[in-house]
């Protein structure tokens, strides 16, 4: 099942290049009204998701890249043991491990992960986020329809 992997390494590149065009194009923290709803906005998390642990004094990013790479090698085993017949299965992993690693990138080069998506309804804003943080979630969200769906064992060999 290690032939899903191509979804990962697609995630990983459409992650790294809209990252590295938003830098190239916005200033942290400037904000480009897309539709209503929904701006364009340069944000560094130097936590995890919602910036847990954006404040611990640093420590944190070398935690979530070990976490990132250990949680990425278990999925890639993960992944290897399948059955040919997981086909969601493997797709909801490739995408969850696409975004691990894409995030990962993000820390060990910058030292933060970049975002830029900005979801709102008039005052309200939700955590900015990135295709990693996407793939991650739908990935998710697939697995948890896979569990569902397909809940007779089959997920390993």
């Amino acid at each position: 099942m290690l032939k899903w992997l191509w979804l990962s390494g697609l995630m990983i590149v459409l992650d790294q290049a809209s990252k590295w065009w938003m830098v190239s194009w916005l200033s942290l923290y400037e904000t480009v009204a897309v539709v209503p709803y929904f701006n364009l906005t340069m944000a560094h998390n130097y936590g995890a998701a919602f910036s847990f642990l954006a404040d611990a004094g640093g420590w944190q990013k070398w935690f979530f890249i070990v976490l990132a790479t250990v949680v990425s090698l278990v999925l890639i085993v993960w992944i290897a043991k399948l059955k040919p017949t997981a086909k969601l299965e493997a797709v909801s992993l490739s995408l969850i491990l696409g975004g691990a690693i894409g995030n990962v990138i993000d820390r060990i080069y910058y030292g933060y992960v970049i975002d830029f998506l900005d979801v709102y309804y008039g005052s309200f804003h939700w955590p900015a986020f990135n295709i990693a943080d996407s793939a991650i979630c739908i990935g998710a969200v697939l697995l948890i329809i896979d569990t569902v769906i397909n809940n007779d064992d089959k997920a390993v060999s």
